[in-house]
């Protein structure tokens, strides 16, 4: 019987150049794996491959050495320790994430719960080529959010609030973009400078600062055979469900407008920026 190589590959499962072997990629969300999930692939490894994993440069995991004959019995052990395949292919892959405010101190946003929605939204989805998040938690940018097709970055709007500020200078100091200027006793945040890295927030002893979290979205980045650093269309997104209709806007104009085997960027090119940012301020404004 003839082998669906191309289903197998949609369902995670690479050919390698050893004849009937096959590197299982795993689906993993925004970088993170329980410790049961840990066993259950080390047990896999062990009875199933070769004793090894490859950890993949977009945080997922690779089981090599998987026999074509031992394919739906590698799927039901996996499922036991709670782990699914990934995919390959044309279509939405992992969503890679840094661990964001949860655990960093740098961290702006809640990057792995943000991970898991956008994962739950839009994984696997069918499309004209591969298409791939990043979200990174702050100006760090640690996940490298502009190389993604749509990559997010964790920012935080600050606005200086004088009754509890004690003029230390903590935060001029703090600030590596020197948007923050004090004379007279009177602190002035230049907001072209501004990066919205949050470190005046996390530096300033009296917390006197209003804030709001949000994100910066980039669009149409690459690193592959082709390099490009991918563009923001909007400074800076407050509300999280304007940023999921943005995402959304994003992944229809992609579907709707790219060719066959073309990515995000090369899409954009082709139709035109200034179409694509028609749609996504149409969506932001709306």
């Amino acid at each position: 019987m003839a082998v669906d190589y191309g289903t197998l590959k949609k369902g995670g499962f690479m050919r390698q150049k050893q004849k009937n072997n096959f590197s299982l990629r795993l689906r993993v969300v925004g970088g993170n794996l329980s410790a049961v999930q840990l066993a259950k692939i080390a047990e896999v490894a062990e009875k199933f491959g070769d004793g090894h994993v490859h950890l993949t440069s977009r945080q997922s995991v690779e089981i090599p050495f998987i026999k074509l004959d031992d394919i739906d019995a590698v799927k039901a052990a996996l499922a036991e320790g709670g782990v699914e395949p990934g995919v390959c292919g044309p279509r939405v892959r992992t969503v890679t994430a840094c661990q964001g405010e949860a655990i960093c101190p740098s961290g702006c946003i809640d990057t792995f719960a943000l991970a898991k929605e956008l994962d739950e939204r839009y994984f696997a989805r069918e499309l004209p080529h591969k298409f791939k998040f990043g979200i990174t938690g702050c100006q760090n940018n640690c996940l490298k959010a502009e190389e993604n097709d749509l990559g997010i970055k964790g920012g935080i709007k600050v606005n200086w609030r004088e009754s509890d500020c004690i003029k230390c200078g903590v935060c001029e100091k703090a600030c590596r973009t020197n948007a923050i200027s004090i004379k007279d006793g009177v602190i002035t945040v230049d907001e072209e400078k501004c990066n919205f890295c949050g470190r005046c927030v996390k530096a300033c002893p009296t917390d006197a600062w209003d804030t709001v979290h949000g994100y910066i979205v980039s669009f149409g980045g690459l690193f592959g055979n082709s390099i490009s650093k991918g563009e923001a269309v909007i400074p800076f997104i407050e509300d999280k469900e304007k940023l999921m209709k943005i995402c959304d806007a994003a992944i229809e104009f992609f579907a709707e407008n790219a060719n066959p085997g073309e990515r995000f960027k090369f899409t954009l090119d082709r139709v035109g920026r200034e179409k694509f940012t028609e749609k996504i301020l149409e969506v932001y404004n709306g």
